[in-house]
């Protein structure tokens, strides 16, 4: 478990300022049963990536479909805390500070490493605590609800073994790698030297001591959310122009920055070792806890769409419009379209906007 989860569990907390030339009135987003999901509600969840998604200036009906999912997460949210409320597999302080250690010690942080690195990452450490704990809950509810369902026989593992390590080398040497990937590309009107002169940039401050991992965050296209993690490779798969250069290096070494077609680049070898060939036996718990995990996933998504059909659900106002761009890829949602309404583009958060309504869900359950 890497650090990002820090940031994975954190992009429901940041605050949600005013985008520009939006007048945000809060109110209800969508009924879901008795319960509600405020319109604040939403943006927050989605404020990181709109932010970013309107510095490149992408239209409004893709800004639409990120609030419409944003609104099914949100929904998706009521209903595991309703069925937490009935069933009462509330999260203990112990569940909550427990998993937060083992964050930690996974991470190789302590303690209050972890708390700086939250706050870093604009966040509340106690609303940090809050997210653990939805996670947890949601967790708890999967395995009551969900894990009675699932079967994993020994077939399914050993398919999975045979496309994974059916061809797999009988020895030699295997490397891990980081690296910073900058593609020149038209959408960010970067040209290929342009790539190569902020390549050559970010590695003399790495030759100057600043993190390789920060600066493949910031700046690679390439496992960016892992510090430019790309894993373990065997020197045999290694394209010619990788393995020349890797093969030169120590341990921690980087690379000189190295030319490509599209963009250029830097690879950090963070070890080299031998390849120990895996066996079945070896591989076999690993593989059963990933296929029944896999099985988990997809028995968790029929079951979350039962028990939204089961559910009232409205959507109002602007996220009965925007339901319609990202819902369908939701249960209880609708279909996805690729043209804005007319007049949708000019679709702001007003107190007129918040009065609307769409339902879709069982009828005869009142809205209040």
């Amino acid at each position: 478990m890497r650090l990002v989860l820090l940031r994975s569990l954190a992009c429901g907390l940041l605050a949600c300022p005013a985008l520009a030339d939006e007048v945000l009135v809060d109110g209800i987003a969508a009924q879901v049963g008795t319960d509600i999901v405020l319109v604040s509600e939403v943006l927050r969840i989605v404020e990181p990536s709109e932010r970013q998604m309107r510095k490149q200036g992408l239209p409004e009906n893709e800004i639409a479909k990120l609030r419409a999912e944003g609104l099914e997460t949100m929904i998706e949210w009521r209903l595991i805390e309703k069925m937490v409320r009935d069933a009462d597999l509330y999260a203990s302080d112990i569940e909550i500070d427990g998993t937060i250690e083992a964050i930690a010690d996974e991470n190789g942080l302590s303690m209050d490493q972890l708390r700086r690195s939250v706050v870093t990452q604009d966040m509340n450490y106690e609303d940090y605590r809050q997210q653990i704990k939805r996670e947890l809950e949601r967790r708890k509810v999967i395995n009551v609800m969900v894990s009675s369902r699932v079967t994993v026989d020994d077939g399914q593992v050993e398919e999975l073994f045979e496309q994974r390590f059916g061809n797999q080398p009988d020895g030699g040497n295997q490397v891990h790698l980081r690296q910073i990937l900058v593609p020149a590309t038209k959408e960010l009107d970067r040209t290929l030297a342009q790539s190569c002169d902020l390549v050559e940039e970010i590695r003399g401050k790495i030759i100057k001591g600043e993190s390789f991992e920060a600066l493949a965050k910031e700046h690679s296209a390439a496992a960016p959310q892992h510090g430019g993690d790309i894993g373990w490779l065997h020197e045999d798969s290694l394209a010619d122009w990788m393995n020349g250069e890797i093969s030169k290096l120590d341990d921690g070494g980087v690379t000189p920055v190295l030319f490509l077609p599209f963009g250029c680049t830097l690879l950090k070898l963070v070890e080299r070792q031998s390849y120990q060939i895996v066996t079945f036996e070896v591989a076999k718990p690993a593989l059963s806890q990933e296929v029944f995990e896999d099985a988990m996933a997809q028995e968790y998504r029929v079951w979350m769409e039962e028990l939204r059909e089961a559910t009232f659900i409205e959507r109002r106002g602007y996220f009965a419009d925007a339901a319609q761009f990202g819902g369908g890829i939701f249960g209880n949602g609708r279909p996805k379209q690729e043209e804005v309404p007319p007049g949708f583009e000019d679709y702001h958060f007003t107190g007129r906007d918040l009065d609307g309504k769409s339902g879709d869900g069982a009828e005869d359950e009142a809205s209040p």
